[in-house]
């Protein structure tokens, strides 16, 4: 009788190869800026609503904040972020502004109504 070939020797095993870690985004800070920007078009749609006027400016200063801080961003080859929080405070912002400008143009329609409709004395 023929004897059965050798069972296949067992490879040796070897370590998976070392890969670098892949690149994170732990390293990055969220511009200042941007979360201000947010903030700030937030708490501007908010009381645009009932005011008006508070709107207007923190929307406008929200605009030109996340303006900024995109630029900053772009700047800083990576090491910031918040981009996404720069272009929503904007847009946010520009929100507030009109909403605000629609709504103080409503109080001053109905103060300018209501002081002409005064009776001065007969």
């Amino acid at each position: 009788m023929m004897s059965s070939p050798p069972p296949p020797a067992i490879a040796p095993y070897h370590a998976p190869p070392n890969y670098p870690p892949p690149a994170s985004q732990a390293g990055q800070v969220t511009d200042g800026r941007a979360a201000a920007s947010l903030v700030l078009a937030v708490l501007g749609l908010v009381f645009s609503i009932p005011l008006g006027l508070p709107g207007m400016i923190a929307g406008t200063i929200a605009y030109f904040l996340g303006k900024s801080a995109k630029t900053r961003i772009a700047e800083s080859n990576g090491a910031r972020g918040g981009e996404g929080a720069a272009r929503a405070g904007r847009i946010v912002g520009v929100i507030a502004f009109a909403l605000g400008s629609v709504m103080t143009l409503l109080w001053l329609i109905v103060i300018f109504t209501a002081l002409v409709d005064v009776p001065f004395g007969e």
